[in-house]
């Protein structure tokens, strides 16, 4: 991660050091650097429970199984999720992702 800084937050300056700044440890959301980290921990979890990432573009992800496909599309902090047949594997998916990260099925 590229090195941040920031000011310190209203209600949490130093008294002693108010002129100081703050050195981010992990990407905080809004900053490019979140993003990638968050498409980072996503893609490693689908990667691990069996999903294969496209070749020349690295958003969508795809498992396949005897019965059914199922197709995984990152976009930003958005996820869309579809199958090609049977409905109870999104949503075991869901519920294995829950597990993993907080996450609102907008359905």
């Amino acid at each position: 991660m590229k090195k941040n800084y920031m000011v310190q937050p209203p209600g949490f300056v130093d008294p002693e050091f108010p002129d100081k700044i703050c050195k981010l440890q992990k990407a905080i959301y809004g900053l490019k650097q979140a993003l990638r980290a968050w498409f980072e921990k996503l893609s490693s979890i689908l990667l691990l429970i069996g999903f294969s990432s496209a070749k020349k573009d690295h958003s969508p992800f795809i498992k396949a199984t005897p019965n059914s496909c199922l197709y995984v599309l990152i976009y930003v902090d958005d996820i869309l999720i579809t199958r090609s047949n049977e409905t109870e594997v999104i949503t075991s998916l869901i519920t294995s992702l829950s597990t993993l990260l907080a996450l609102k099925d907008l359905g």
